[in-house]
């Protein structure tokens, strides 16, 4: 959690509670929108999650009395004007333009402040960087990330397999190499920012650091743009590249292929890719982790007499025996036939048996199965018997 989630979220009205709240109010506050909105109770409900996932986040900072104090130092700090929020998501401390994303840049430290301490985040903020030192260098931004959905076949996700992947979507421009220069001219040293990428400025007693506007806070320049991409380093392609989806891949499953999404402005370094993955459903497999399910249908005699079963697997057929009385719903076990994942774990194929009743019946399957009836001994109901009378 950031700190920029302490400032804008009110955790006090997210439970419900008074800011005095004790302790044991905070706990039962959350214990009720948990039990109201818990999503196994609300399934498919989205507000409901949503509310459970933002009571959660308010109990973990309320429930602790030290997070709790330096939230509410921070909301007290903000609240009090020091800091006013504008449009653009900014503030101004004591009237004077803010960058309130300045705050959230992170750095060695207490990871309760999005990885500044307390005392070194606002240092950082009125020193133009880092607490005590100069601002870092920027560099060209990262590219953004970039999704896309492929649908496997149910064998291959279980199996693994490697396929062509083609997306159109920003490469890097193939005349500049992702400079945004002209072919033969060099992008140069910003001489605002001497490649730093951010100024400083002076506002009173305070010094605050923004990106440079001469560069966009890139460091370089670029005098002379590359015709194809007009100096932005990229441009719209059709790439295609082989992706390896590792056995035992998962419906819902996101692979993430690092360095392969949108590449970053003028060199920047590239996005990543998140492929989601959509496992069609097999005609005769089901899947239960790493384990393979098949219903296979048996005769009434085969389940009464026994038998010996012969049952397709993903890669082949094994033969599964069926003892004498086997009850309809029985779940049989072939072991080492499900799913294999690279860790060396192999799931089962569960085969439920369903025994099958007869919807018609031929005269002597009739009179064969009245004998076998008169010869059988009865279904044990004795305790149902006895209810029934005391209730007759």
């Amino acid at each position: 959690m950031s700190s920029k989630d302490w400032i804008e979220k009110d955790f006090y009205a997210v439970l419900g509670v008074d800011k005095a709240a004790s302790a044991d109010d905070i706990k039962k506050a959350y214990r009720k929108i948990a039990r109201e909105s818990h999503p196994d109770h609300n399934p498919g409900d989205s507000k409901a999650e949503e509310r459970f996932k933002a009571a959660s986040e308010a109990h973990h900072v309320l429930s602790d009395s030290n997070r709790r104090r330096e939230y509410d130092e921070m909301r007290s700090l903000f609240g009090s004007g020091a800091f006013r929020r504008n449009a653009r998501g900014g503030g101004q401390p004591g009237g004077m333009p803010f960058d309130v994303s300045d705050m959230f840049g992170g750095g060695g430290g207490d990871r309760r402040f999005g990885g500044a301490g307390f005392q070194d985040l606002f240092s950082s903020i009125f020193s133009g960087g880092q607490a005590g030192g100069p601002a870092a260098p920027r560099g060209p931004a990262r590219g953004r990330d970039v999704e896309t959905e492929v649908a496997l076949d149910f064998g291959d996700a279980v199996r693994g397999v490697t396929l062509p992947l083609t997306l159109r979507a920003p490469g890097v421009c193939d005349t500049c190499h992702g400079n945004g220069a002209k072919p033969g001219t060099q992008p140069r040293t910003c001489p605002v920012c001497h490649g730093a990428g951010v100024t400083n400025r002076n506002q009173g007693s305070f010094s605050f650091s923004e990106p440079c506007r001469n560069c966009q806070g890139v460091g370089t320049v670029v005098e002379e743009k590359c015709p194809e991409c007009h100096g932005s380093g990229g441009v719209t392609k059709t790439r295609t590249m082989n992706v390896r989806f590792p056995a035992g891949v998962a419906d819902g499953q996101r692979i993430r292929l690092a360095g392969r999404g949108e590449p970053g402005e003028r060199g920047g370094p590239a996005g990543d890719l998140f492929v989601h993955v959509k496992v069609r459903p097999d005609e005769l497999f089901g899947r239960t982790g790493d384990d393979l399910t098949l219903t296979v249908p048996v005769t009434f005699a085969e389940a009464v007499l026994g038998t010996d079963l012969r049952v397709p697997t993903l890669d082949g057929a094994v033969t599964l025996r069926v003892p004498p009385g086997t009850p309809s719903g029985r779940v049989l076990r072939a072991r080492g036939k499900g799913v294999a994942r690279r860790e060396g774990q192999v799931g089962d194929l569960l085969v439920t048996l369903d025994v099958v009743v007869p919807a018609r019946l031929s005269d002597e399957a009739r009179a064969a199965l009245e004998a076998f009836a008169e010869q059988s001994p009865p279904a044990a109901r004795e305790h149902l018997d006895a209810r029934v009378r005391r209730v007759s």
